[in-house]
């Protein structure tokens, strides 16, 4: 799968576990992925795109944009992370950063794969991919506490 993981705010050793959780996310929907895109970024550019797309002028934790209308076999599209959500959301749920960067991937691949959560049976469902995905996904989500670790070590 062609992934790039293309941003200043890239701590090296994420681009493979990324793209092997949007993988494993798009293949249990039975779907693939084509040309997709992987932006770690802060609250000011994901707020921006927030609002001009989707008309909430507000920070978010990810947003999914599939070039695939509907989606098909083969997902084409990119997923916005801010880091900064993925900070305050790590402390607030009381897990490491490299977890919810990995929650946050597979939330997002979801979408991407055409899942929504706009009623409580859709949030359901969506979560049990989640935690089942994560669940399968140790050795990623081990990579992805590794290397965000050590760039949180390195700030200190």
């Amino acid at each position: 799968m062609p992934t790039s993981a293309k941003t200043p705010r890239k701590p090296p050793g994420v681009t493979a576990p990324l793209a092997a959780l949007v993988r494993a996310a798009l293949a249990g929907e039975g779907r693939r992925p084509g040309e997709l895109g992987i932006v770690l970024t802060g609250d000011a550019p994901v707020r921006e795109l927030n609002r001009r797309w989707r008309g909430l002028d507000r920070a978010t934790d990810v947003l999914s944009f599939c070039y695939d209308d509907p989606p098909g076999t083969v997902v084409n599209g990119d997923l916005i992370v801010s880091m900064d959500r993925v900070i305050a959301q790590a402390k607030r749920f009381r897990v490491t950063r490299g977890r919810e960067l990995a929650r946050l991937i597979v939330h997002g691949a979801l979408h991407l794969a055409g899942l929504d959560h706009k009623s409580e049976a859709q949030r359901r469902v969506m979560r049990a991919r989640e935690t089942k995905l994560l669940g399968e996904s140790a050795k990623e989500v081990r990579a992805l506490e590794k290397a965000l670790d050590g760039v949180a070590k390195s700030r200190r």
